[in-house]
């Protein structure tokens, strides 16, 4: 089972499209520099994204792209499909010929339920993460980040300190 850089780019440049297109429509070119992936491979993608109906395109100037559905009603699985990245842990794609006997008939590994039941489960885990669930991940991350990177403290007024001196008894 493999997830190609196909697949995770893809997800990838939803997200960062996801965040930026409140602005306007996105173009690839920032995509690129921002994500570090060629501006070919995203063209390849994005018309893949655009058959499947996720994302939108402008021409012209001030053109780009902007997501087609709500964050919310894109899922990662929705993404992976488009791209034609086949999620698959068995040997034999699915045909159920993964064990070839001696005498050339085939048939069912002995794992073949095994690696079936992972593909469903992963799907099935894709389908339940929305692009959405990601963008917020990311904003949060980024909040925590520029949180943490916060260096000054504001006081909003001057602390006055009292000592008492305490006698022995």
């Amino acid at each position: 089972m493999r997830l190609t850089t196909k697949g995770r780019f893809a997800v990838t440049a939803m997200i960062d499209l996801a965040l930026r297109q409140q602005s306007g429509p996105v173009t690839l070119a920032g995509i690129s520099d921002r994500q570090n992936i060629s501006l070919s491979y995203l063209e390849q993608l994005f018309g893949k994204l655009r058959r499947h109906e996720l994302v939108e395109s402008m021409r012209g100037p001030g053109g780009g792209y902007s997501l087609a559905r709500l964050a919310r009603n894109i899922t990662v699985a929705d993404i992976i499909f488009a791209v034609d990245e086949p999620l698959d842990a068995t040997s034999c794609g699915g045909k159920e010929d993964c064990n070839i006997g001696r005498n050339g008939n085939s048939g069912k590994c002995m794992t073949h339920e095994l690696w079936s039941t992972l593909n469903r489960k992963m799907v099935d885990y894709l389908d339940s993460v929305s692009l959405q669930d990601l963008v917020d991940q990311q904003r949060m991350r980024l909040l925590q980040e520029a949180t943490k990177d916060q260096k000054t403290v504001r006081v909003d007024r001057p602390a006055t300190i009292a000592i008492k001196s305490i006698a022995p008894a």
